[in-house]
This record gives C-alpha cells, structure tokens and sequence, in this order.
C-alpha cells in the first residue's frame, strides 16, 4: 500500500515540483511567531501596573528629598516653606474632581497617560522657580497632576483586584515603595554630589517618559461608554466617611514624614545633604517590606487589626525618632513609622474601589485634604514651637488614626 501520511505527501510535491520551497519548513515559523506575540502582550501587561506605582515613587521621593535644596536656594523660613508645600496640596484636594472626571470620560489607563505626562513636565519647574509665589505656583501643578495620576493608578489596581479576586492592592503600593526608595536613594547621591535639583529633575522626567509610554501602549483600553448625566464625583457619605477619615489622618502622618524628616535631621541632629534624605529612604524602604506581605496580614488578621496596629506602632516610631539624639537611631524610629502607615493606603483604596472610581475619588479626597492641612501645619508649628513640637502631634495622631481604623467596618 502506498504511503498516504502527510510526511510522504511533502516529499512528494517537492519532487514534483522543485521550484516551490518545502511546505514543512514554512509550518513552524507560521505557527510560532502568532503564538509568540500574547505571551509578550500578557507579560507587558502584567508589569505595567506595577510599573506604573514604581513611576510615580520615583517622581515622589526624587523632589520630596530635594526639599532641603529648594528651600536653601530661595532662603525660605519654616513658614515659607509651608506655604511652598501648601500649594501642592491645594493642587491635590482641588484636582480631584477632575481626576474623576478624567477616569470616568476617558478610562483610567488614558487618563493615566495624559496626567503622568502633565506630571513629567510639571517637576522641572519646581527647580526653575525663582521666588515663593512662583514656586507655589508650580508645586500647585504638580499637585494637580500627581493627584490625577494618583486616582487613575489605583483605579487601575481597584480593577485588577476584582478581576483577579484576592487582595493585590499592598503588592501595588509595595511597588510604589520600591520608587520611593530607590527615588530618595537616588535624591540622596546626587546631592552629595552637588548635582542642581534642575539637573536631577529634568533627568528624572527624561527617563521615566518611555517607560510611562510603555506602559499605556501595553494596557488595555477600558474607556467607558458614554452615559449623559453620569455624576463622577461626589464627597464621601455613609460608611466612606470612616474610610476617609482613615485616610485623612494616614495622609498627615506619612506626608509629615515625607516633607519635613529631611528637614528635622539637618536641622535639629546636624545631618548633612547626603545623610538627611536617608531618613525618608528608610521610611519608605520599610513601608516597601511591610507592603510586600500586607495581602497576607489581611488575610490573616484582617484589615482593620493591621491598620489600627500599624498605626499605633508608626506613633512609637515617633516618639523614638524625636526623643534620640544619635543619627542612626532617628533613622530607626522614622523606618518604624514606614512600618506602621505602609497598610493604611492600600487597604482604604481597595475598599473603597470595590465600590467604583467615584467612591475611590472621594476618600482619596478626604486622604489629600490631611496631606493638604498636615504638612504646612506642621511648618506653621515649627515656626512658633519648633520642629520637635510639632512633629510630636504626628505621634499623637497616630493613635487616632488607630482608633477610626477599628471602626472603619467597611475596611473588611
């Protein structure tokens, strides 16, 4: 019997007919290369989210552990530089409205990419600012931006919750962590090096661009369908009031940190450019190491019991960082107070995103209204009590923040 298997078929045509190439070499690339082009697409999308949360770390911590350097260039007082830092969060509370607006017009993934490249163009101007209104001004654009950018982030991550089913949101922040650390590491070199906040922000924006693009080219389009009379933001009410309080007060003590540690340890301990920011790197490095076991806290604990904890445990962090007076042991109490507030964000956003990006857009809200009012006021203390004085209130509010998480029952 005559061989009719597809091997002896392909030896056949070739012979017959020379001139056309072998159909059995053509098989596998044609198969290949199809199969090939979604698992580079999944990958890409994977890494994108994350990605995302590490961008804007790096943007944070990079004009966070410069603070020190803006405000000896324009020769600011404590209450000069609260007022510079009152304008990002006036930026912030009054952008987010429009953040909503955007997420819920555009998508997320758009308005991601239309805020975080506002966001690349607004950090340079900080360092071009030559007097405090000018510097209000511009740190009041980035406000607007980083909020935006923000609230279209964690919409993304809210959504990628749901589908996925488990808790993913404190892995998210963990990467926003990871930014922030290697931001004030970085912020912390190139100011021992002498380099000028514009060099270094101007860098800053230039590297993070492609990988911003990147990522939106890899997401996946979830613009909405249009809906007229579709209300996209609306203040907190109901049991989103005890997750905004939450967050409110979170924000206080992790924005405090963030703005004015820096300050207190050239200030108050001698510290020098090189070593002030390391205590905002230490922070933020253990808020990253907390953050990566967060989902399996929550599993274990529940949400409530990590917050009220954690919260309790950054206002001893507090106490120990303002009552030493040796460097190394001031950094220790401002990393144990990363490890206190690292759950705080990631654990209000996700509950709050279960109920959709106008819920979220609210409570982050409430959360920028303390990082609006708690960093300026700390300057304002400081200027009439001192740096020590104020931060101490920091410490007190911790435990308040503790007491509103074990109430908060839609934490859970």
């Amino acid at each position: 019997m005559a061989d009719d298997s597809p091997s002896a078929m392909v030896i056949l045509c070739s012979l017959c007919n020379p001139r056309k190439p072998s159909i059995s070499l053509a098989m596998p690339n044609s198969i290949a290369t199809p199969a090939a082009v979604p698992i580079v697409i999944t990958r890409m999308r994977r890494a994108a989210l994350p990605l995302l949360f590490l961008l804007l770390g790096v943007i944070y911590a990079s004009w966070v552990s410069r603070i020190p350097a803006l405000r000896d260039s324009l020769q600011l007082d404590p209450a000069g530089l609260s007022l510079f830092l009152l304008g990002g969060g006036i930026g912030a509370v009054g952008s987010f409205p429009l953040a909503a607006w955007l997420v819920g017009h555009y998508g997320a993934r758009r308005a991601s990419w239309y805020a975080g490249l506002l966001l690349l163009i607004a950090i340079p101007c900080l360092a071009l600012a030559p007097t405090l209104p000018l510097l209000m001004l511009a740190m009041l654009c980035l406000g607007v931006c980083s909020s935006c950018f923000n609230v279209a982030i964690n919409a993304l991550g809210a959504a990628a919750e749901q589908r996925a089913g488990r808790s993913i949101m404190s892995q998210l922040h963990a990467w926003f962590c990871v930014g922030t650390l290697s931001g004030a590491l970085l912020g912390s070199a190139v100011a021992g090096m002498g380099i000028t906040p514009l060099l270094h922000f101007s860098l800053i924006a230039a590297c993070v661009a492609i990988p911003l693009r990147l990522c939106y080219r890899a997401l996946p389009n979830d613009r909405p369908q249009y809906i007229a009379g579709t209300k996209h933001f609306a203040l907190p009410h109901g049991p989103l009031i005890a997750l905004g309080v939450v967050a409110f007060g979170g924000a206080i003590v992790e924005g405090s940190v963030a703005d004015w540690s820096g300050v207190y340890m050239k200030d108050r301990l001698l510290a020098g450019d090189g070593v002030a920011p390391l205590a905002f790197a230490f922070f933020a490095g253990m808020m990253l190491l907390t953050r990566i076991i967060g989902d399996k806290l929550k599993e274990a604990f529940g949400a409530r019991r990590v917050v009220a904890g954690g919260a309790l445990t950054a206002g001893i962090g507090m106490l120990i960082a303002l009552l030493v007076t040796q460097i190394p042991f001031a950094i220790a109490g401002f990393a144990l107070t990363g490890v206190g507030v690292a759950t705080i964000f990631p654990f209000i956003f996700s509950a709050a995103g279960r109920h959709g990006p106008t819920a979220l857009a609210g409570v982050t809200t409430m959360g920028y209204t303390g990082g609006l009012i708690g960093p300026p006021l700390i300057g304002f203390l400081a200027h009439g009590f001192g740096l020590p004085a104020a931060l101490s209130l920091v410490g007190v509010l911790c435990i308040a923040v503790a007491l509103a998480a074990s109430r908060a029952r839609w934490l859970e």
